[in-house]
């Protein structure tokens, strides 16, 4: 069972993603706020998954900080980023965050075959926060699709599979 402190690990989480990420959308027609999505994982996890290990939830809360908010161009280097999530939310949550993130540098359709290259050897933790990733994503796209496509990755049923072992 979760404690007060745990609790309080997540939500600091939570808040964190809020800022770091308020000014960012969804690709849907409504342009929703991007922060619901991490909210979304957190929600699966802890509500429909039971899961209550507070450095999965915080992870998932974080998961897309390092993609969506650092680089060239960002508020954050890719390094300022790692550093700020280490000291502020541990090594396993970086751990767990720096499984789940995909290189931008590379072409999609090569970030896309990492995914399923890799998806079978990252920890417990991280597929779980995977597997919340891709089930948001199938929902949003069944309930908002992107302005630019209605279907899903051909990938992700692939990513998820390889995170069921």
């Amino acid at each position: 069972m979760a404690t007060n402190s745990d609790i309080a690990r997540v939500i600091h989480a939570l808040i964190f993603a809020v800022h770091a990420q308020r000014h960012q959308r969804r690709k849907d027609e409504a342009k929703t706020p991007y922060i619901n999505h991490p909210v979304a994982l957190v929600h699966i996890l802890a509500v429909e998954a039971g899961v209550d290990d507070a450095d999965v939830l915080s992870a998932a809360a974080l998961h897309d900080f390092i993609e969506g908010c650092c680089g060239p161009g960002k508020e954050w280097s890719l390094d300022e980023g790692s550093a700020l999530l280490r000291e502020r939310f541990g090594p396993q949550v970086l751990a767990y965050v720096d499984a789940v993130t995909d290189d931008k540098t590379l072409p999609k359709a090569e970030r896309k075959r990492l995914q399923m290259e890799l998806a079978a050897h990252v920890p417990h933790g991280a597929k779980l926060v995977k597997r919340a990733d891709k089930i948001a994503n199938l929902r949003d796209i069944a309930t908002t699709p992107p302005v630019s496509s209605s279907t899903a990755s051909p990938s992700s049923r692939s990513v998820i599979l390889r995170c069921m072992d």
